[in-house]
């Protein structure tokens, strides 16, 4: 099954879903505050973000508030893997979102154009 992390006030999460729908694409929806991805499965996403280039910083919600108060763009490049994934693990609002999850579907942030090609 699709799981699909997402945060009811995130104006792109609204547009994801409507886009799911549109598709009618089953999935679990999860708020991403209460119900965090584990580090297992933010692994996972980031084999899946390496493979097309991307890396760590990828799975963050860079433009949101709780990673600005941190000053995460200035500690993470000295950040360990684990230790970064072990801080996005704990603290859902700090993932990028929406964050989808299945055996074969590895998806972060809403980019339509991208989101056909898998659905």
């Amino acid at each position: 099954m699709l799981k699909v992390y997402e945060y009811a006030k995130c104006s792109t999460c609204v547009k994801a879903l409507k886009f799911l729908d549109a598709k009618k694409v089953k999935y679990e929806k999860l708020p991403i505050v209460d119900s965090i991805p584990t580090v297992k499965e933010l692994k996972e996403m980031l084999a899946a973000l390496e493979k097309n280039g991307g890396s760590i910083r990828n799975l963050f919600n860079t433009s949101g508030l709780v990673y600005k108060e941190m000053k995460l763009s200035e500690k993470l490049p000295s950040m360990s893997e684990s230790e970064a994934l072990k801080l996005l693990a704990s603290n859902g609002k700090l993932i990028k979102r929406p964050f989808l999850i299945s055996d074969k579907v590895h998806l972060v942030g809403f980019k339509e154009d991208e989101w056909k090609k898998v659905f």
